[in-house]
């Protein structure tokens, strides 16, 4: 099974049906962010409350310019595109995440201390910030917290950062229009009919 077959089972695990859980309509108005659209609720039965409340969360910034650059190297190694899909980025989970980081405060210490060790782990290997090191750097450093029943001594704070990265990637990419496309979900579209299968009707005496 392939990492993103892997990973979109996470996904589906943790949001169950897609359209039922309110991460996706956050993860709709990050990829509007991400391409410069205005976001706008438009999802059936949100209180005037809720409108307003997201509209605050959009409007502030938690991440600044490094961090968010810092997630948008890390979301894109966990998914990146392929001949399928395009990658986390470019399905809005950078915002996804900072969306996340805001709604729901206890991710915010956690995340920005998991970006604060990775940018110190580069430093002490290759004496740049992770976004400044080579791809094969970043992969060195990831392969050794991307399995936590592989964990090496003082890689437990890495390890508990990279698997909320991956979670958080996983839901923000899956409940995206791009990750809705790779599932294939196509939501209530209606049938073809084209009446009961000949082999059916002859076994019965009807053909």
């Amino acid at each position: 099974m392939k990492r993103r077959d892997v990973l979109k089972g996470i996904s589906l695990s943790a949001l169950g049906l897609a359209g039922l859980n309110p991460q996706v309509k956050a993860a709709e108005l990050a990829d509007e962010v991400a391409n410069n659209k205005d976001p706008e609720f438009k999802q059936f039965g949100r209180t005037e409350y809720e409108k307003m409340r997201d509209a605050k969360l959009f409007a502030e910034q938690f991440f600044n310019p490094h961090e968010m650059k810092t997630i948008g190297v890390l979301v894109d190694i966990i998914i990146p595109r392929d001949e399928r899909s395009g990658s986390a980025t470019e399905a809005g989970v950078p915002e996804f995440i900072e969306f996340m980081a805001k709604d729901k405060p206890d991710f915010q210490t956690p995340l920005r201390g998991g970006l604060g060790w990775i940018d110190n782990e580069a430093q002490k290997r290759f004496g740049k910030v992770f976004v400044d090191i080579t791809p094969a750097q970043r992969i060195e450093i990831v392969e050794d917290i991307a399995y936590p029943e592989r964990k090496k001594p003082g890689m437990s704070h890495g390890v508990a950062f990279f698997t909320l990265m991956r979670n958080l990637t996983a839901s923000g990419f899956w409940s995206s229009k791009i990750g809705i496309a790779d599932i294939g979900y196509q939501g209530n579209t209606p049938n073809t009919w084209d009446g009961v299968p000949e082999e059916v009707l002859k076994q019965y005496g009807l053909g």
